[in-house]
């Protein structure tokens, strides 16, 4: 069960990712459809837990919670995606985020990466947060300008992804430029 709510959007929630959440998390990111679109290496449930134990990122399960109903108890939310912020100790965060295959298409990316941004800005005192997209991933990339990002560079040839060596763009979101939208 995905641990304690941080974040609540209309649909979306942000909950702390536990350690029986990692079975989920593993899986959906060996997932082509995902692995491909993110860039994510295939690891086994070890290699996969060893990779989030050493770093300080702020880790967290996607859930919709909604399917309960109003009043009903939320103690088996619904996962369909996965969040992270990263580099919070020594430059400005990087937000990353992903969701299910199943639910592309249904504007929940919209809101998760809104609860995102409002969770860093409200936790680090940071002039801005970053993010970044394959060149390939539209829906990535849409996402991120529709709630604000503006493409900040671009590392060529940055990572060899589905059998093709991909650019990254890179994208950053000014603290004042998300208060002036809310």
């Amino acid at each position: 069960m995905p641990g304690p709510l941080v974040r609540r959007g209309e649909r979306v929630t942000l909950r702390t990712a536990e350690r029986e959440d990692r079975p989920f998390l593993q899986r959906a990111c060996a997932n082509p459809r995902l692995r491909h679109a993110v860039g994510n290496p295939v690891m086994d449930r070890e290699g996969f837990a060893e990779s989030r134990e050493d770093d300080d990122a702020d880790r967290f399960v996607v859930c919709l919670d909604d399917e309960a109903g109003p009043g009903a108890p939320d103690d088996d939310p619904r996962r369909v995606g996965g969040a992270s912020v990263t580099d919070t100790s020594y430059k400005r965060p990087e937000l990353g985020y992903w969701l299910v295959p199943e639910v592309h298409g249904d504007g929940h990316g919209g809101e998760l990466l809104s609860l995102l941004v409002e969770y860093a800005f409200r936790q680090y005192d940071a002039p801005a947060v970053g993010a970044a997209a394959y060149d390939f991933n539209d829906a990535s990339r849409g996402v991120l300008e529709s709630v604000g990002f503006e493409e900040e560079g671009r590392r060529r040839k940055f990572m060899f992804v589905d059998g093709e060596h991909r650019d990254l763009c890179q994208y950053g979101l000014l603290r004042e430029e998300w208060r002036d939208r809310s």
